[in-house]
């Protein structure tokens, strides 16, 4: 394990929020100096991300890394304490990606830039305080200090509707959290110390009710913010309102907060009561998917498409999470960091669109092919990233999780025939969404195009950087996936052994003469059977 005197975290989680609070003092009329000054702080932060993933992270280690601990309410025994490890890591440097490419894309924000430019280098600091928080405390620190720019990045630059989406979003996501504290309380007052440090947290024994207890608090909190059916409304609207560059925050970074929040409050903390909910989550799963792709198609908003489409993809993380294989879980974060990079370049592009037309309704934006071909070309590259076409990072995030669910042990045949049926149904229907949706903004109904006085710009230099960006690792991951998933692997492979070895950990018999309703919820008895040699 590495160690190391320099404050590598603490200083990734401080450096957005410092330079945030000293937006006020920047010189600036117009707005061009403020663009530059968090574009370089965004840049310099992305710098520090990778110099550390590239230099000082050690991908053969399971535990906890870079790990720094300073007293910080020693009374209650709550520190600052922070660390990395397989996990974390590799969502922490697409967290300085993508921000640092949406504060690019905010070039054109023009109202109120000091305070919009603050806001979101505070989110970007926030956002790296979730990934890289070691106490639990800290952790519902940083989860509840990004809602609060969120909120007001979109209630000051959304749409029309955006006071409504603000406070739909800030209610959803804000008493779910209340279900983090409660849930980290009941585990941290358990036993004989107090402890908020998430790697004693997991050296710890609970009662089988509280460990289910605090499984379903941490499920709701996450559950908002994946999100799962059926407390994903908030999304729709959130996106449908929201500017490009907070969507693309939105999407590509805070849905994933909720699957590493299951990943490593619900998996890595308690193992016992996953072996209970993986069929729920395996059921809500295929729910997401085929209901966001149902439900894409009756959106005739761009953005409201696109989000629905977020809804299907996070479904196959929640698949992957509940396979018990090292296969589905390394899926799960493959799809977690594929869906990030695909869904910020699809809405960025869709902003771009927007700029230009202001409109998200698809069937006002016909015939913009000819008008726009660089936004059309890229636009639809990102489509077929998110359609699982080979050779992209889409393609093979899905595939593995398929294959961890197909080879997983722990369920029957006939139940994962019938999982993997459905979400193929989803897999089927994505592209026709995505295609159909393509070929309403681009091409249209056939209406001759406007004069040539009337047509739109094209992509400029800075929004084809910016959409390369994206597609270049998402053509690099789907090429050779081993790209990404070197960095997390070894700690996958930990996970997955310790919650496969928790399956028989409730029960009061033999494993080999264990029943389905001995070792798991019989929510589906006639269809989950656990088969444990």
């Amino acid at each position: 394990m590495f160690t190391t005197q320099v404050p590598w975290l603490t200083t990734l989680i401080l450096l957005p929020m410092v330079a945030a609070i000293a937006v006020p003092l920047i010189p600036d009329k117009d707005g061009k100096t403020l663009r530059w000054y968090g574009l370089g702080v965004g840049l310099v932060e992305l710098a520090l991300t990778v110099y550390l993933a590239a230099t000082q992270f050690d991908r053969t280690a399971v535990g906890f890394q870079l790990s720094e601990t300073y007293a910080w309410l020693p009374q209650l025994g709550v520190n600052w304490s922070v660390a990395v490890d397989g996990i974390s890591l590799p969502l922490l440097v697409l967290t300085a990606f993508v921000n640092t490419l949406a504060l690019m894309a905010a070039w054109r924000v023009s109202h109120k830039p000091r305070l919009f430019y603050g806001l979101m280098l505070a989110l970007y600091g926030a956002q790296m305080g979730v990934f890289v928080a070691k106490d639990l405390l800290l952790f519902f620190t940083m989860w509840e200090l990004e809602l609060v720019p969120v909120y007001l990045l979109i209630s000051i630059w959304g749409g029309p509707k955006r006071l409504y989406a603000a406070t739909k979003f800030i209610l959803y996501t804000a008493l779910a959290s209340l279900f983090i504290l409660v849930a980290g309380l009941g585990l941290a007052f358990s036993g004989d110390r107090i402890t908020f440090d998430l790697a004693e947290l997991g050296l710890k024994e609970y009662p089988a009710a509280l460990e289910l207890f605090a499984y379903v608090g941490f499920l709701i909190a996450f559950a908002v913010k994946l999100p799962m059916f059926p407390v994903h409304t908030w999304l729709p609207d959130a996106h449908g309102e929201a500017s490009a560059p907070v969507s693309m925050v939105l999407a590509g970074i805070l849905l994933k907060m909720g699957g590493y929040g299951l990943i490593r409050m619900n998996m890595e903390l308690l193992p016992n009561a996953h072996s209970h909910f993986a069929p729920v989550l395996v059921v809500l799963g295929v729910v997401n998917i085929v209901y966001g792709a149902f439900a894409a198609f009756g959106q005739t908003n761009l953005k409201r498409r696109l989000a629905y489409s977020s809804v299907s993809h996070m479904g196959f993380v929640l698949i992957g999470l509940a396979s018990f294989t090292e296969v589905g879980l390394n899926g799960a974060m493959l799809q977690m960091l594929s869906h990030g990079l695909i869904a910020a370049a699809l809405f960025f592009l869709a902003g771009a669109a927007y700029d230009r037309t202001h409109t998200l309704m698809m069937d006002e934006m016909s015939g913009l092919a000819q008008q726009m071909p660089k936004i059309f070309a890229l636009f639809t590259v990102a489509a077929m990233a998110s359609l699982a076409l080979p050779g992209m990072s889409g393609f093979v995030s899905e595939l593995t999780v398929f294959l961890g669910m197909a080879n997983s042990d722990a369920y029957s045949l006939s139940f994962k025939t019938v999982i993997v049926f459905l979400s193929a149904v989803g897999l089927i229907l994505t592209p026709i969404y995505l295609l159909s949706m393509l070929r309403e903004v681009f091409y249209g109904d056939g209406a001759p195009a406007p004069k040539q006085d009337n047509w739109f710009s094209d992509a400029n230099p800075r929004e084809v950087f910016i959409a390369v960006c994206f597609l270049v690792p998402i053509i690099g991951i789907g090429l050779y996936p081993k790209l990404a998933m070197t960095s997390y692997d070894t700690k996958t492979v930990h996970i997955a052994q310790k919650v496969g070895a928790a399956l028989p950990i409730f029960a009061t018999v033999e494993p080999q003469e264990m029943t389905a309703e001995q070792v798991l919820f019989p929510i589906t008895p006639a269809l989950i059977a656990p088969q444990l040699d």
